[in-house]
């Protein structure tokens, strides 16, 4: 996979695509910046290098229609406001009217197309499609790891129509960080896996039994782990089909001398709610009628020991709903663990969604060693899947 910094795109035009799917409030403002920030290296050294940039993304899932509330336009006016300069904003990403606003860019300037998901060809994978956003420029650029999953027209497609196409600093990070975690992890290395459904991580538990020295299971998704293991939930979230799964995750632990560990203590509520009434219980002795949303104190300070001698740390999922201040404190806490084991010398790998909001919400997103933007991505690349985006800037 060659890189922008490997190629000669001099004073070219690129045509690159980023991941742009930021959240706009009701007023169609961008309220969180952090993915336009992760293309800045990018962009600005292509700006440097006396490019003409046109930028496509997808925000949303518009499923093929215009939608106003789906338009770039706001993300265009962000950006501008970042780098301090116009960006020129085409209404569509193909046809004559785009070409109009591309054809006469000049070095140093930016256009932006209009969401490609406004076109169904996008998620399809068109090659017609592909091939007419490729006149925008002679040089392809894919910044877009968050996409990189997908087969998509502007990921995938669109690089076959280029001599030319690399790998922008995001994309190359991503796939550079995931790929340490998978081929020379420093021991021990330690997963902690969150989130609500362990469908979500099947595979990516899997694949790791292969690799992981410690499994920590957090979140909803351990209560089904509790489950498989006879335990009482109450009525906590947890996955009746795939009961069976977990119990045969445990034991695949067990055969692979992977240390899988559940949570010893759970904060439970009555109901899901700021308001509910709290108390911290054991696994074993979980009330009826009550559910867990957090993991308890006493977890914390069992795994802490585990991650603080942690030579490879990855994190995917939060420990409860830390959106809610009574259930934040495990994924805070977790946080803070993975922070001081960094700072004494682990790589640290944080996943993509919520793990990565958990973290920036507590503050701590520059004191690891990577926060992925991937989600869905570097899921599939821990899984041991090609990225189809990946893939594309390979082939000749």
């Amino acid at each position: 996979m060659n890189t922008i910094s490997q190629g000669s795109p001099d004073g070219k035009k690129i045509l690159v695509r980023v991941d742009f799917n930021v959240p706009l409030d009701g007023n169609l403002q961008v309220t969180d910046d952090t993915r336009i920030r992760g293309a800045l290296p990018t962009i600005r050294y292509l700006l440097e290098k006396k490019c003409a940039l046109i930028l496509m993304s997808h925000l949303g899932r518009p499923e093929g229609v215009y939608a106003r509330e789906f338009s770039l336009s706001p993300v265009a006016e962000c950006l501008g406001k970042i780098l301090g300069m116009t960006i020129r904003f085409a209404e569509d990403c193909i046809g004559p009217d785009a070409e109009s606003v591309t054809s006469l860019l000049k070095a140093g300037e930016i256009a932006m197309l209009e969401n490609l998901r406004f076109h169904k060809e996008e998620t399809k994978g068109d090659e017609d499609f592909a091939r007419k956003l490729a006149v925008h420029g002679q040089v392809y650029v894919n910044d877009a790891f968050g996409t990189a999953h997908r087969a998509h027209a502007s990921t995938t497609v669109v690089a076959k129509f280029f001599q030319e196409k690399y790998a922008g600093f995001l994309l190359q990070k991503e796939v550079e960080n995931a790929r340490q975690i998978l081929e020379n992890p420093k021991r021990p290395f330690t997963a902690i896996m969150g989130g609500a459904k362990v469908s979500d991580k099947i595979e990516l538990i899997q694949s790791l039994l292969d690799k992981v020295d410690t499994l920590l299971i957090g979140g909803g998704m351990a209560y089904t782990f509790l489950k498989a293991k006879g335990l009482h939930i109450g009525t906590s979230i947890f996955e009746q089909e795939k009961v069976i799964l977990a119990a045969s995750l445990l034991k695949s632990a067990r055969q692979k001398n992977v240390t899988l560990l559940t949570p010893l203590d759970s904060v439970v509520a009555d109901k899901f709610s700021m308001d509910a009434k709290t108390m911290i219980i054991q696994s074993k002795d979980h009330p009826e009628g009550m559910m867990g949303l957090d993991i308890g104190p006493g977890t914390y300070k069992a795994w802490l020991p585990i991650i603080m001698s942690s030579g490879t740390i990855l994190w995917n999922g939060p420990m409860g709903v830390f959106e809610m201040k009574p259930f934040s404190n495990g994924t805070f806490a977790i946080a803070d663990a993975v922070v001081r084991a960094t700072e004494r010398g682990a790589f640290s790998l944080i996943g993509g969604g919520d793990s990565a909001a958990a973290i920036q919400k507590a503050g701590f997103a520059d004191r690891v060693s990577y926060v992925s933007t991937g989600g869905g991505a570097l899921l599939e690349m821990l899984e041991g899947k090609a990225l189809p985006g990946v893939e594309a800037l390979r082939s000749q």
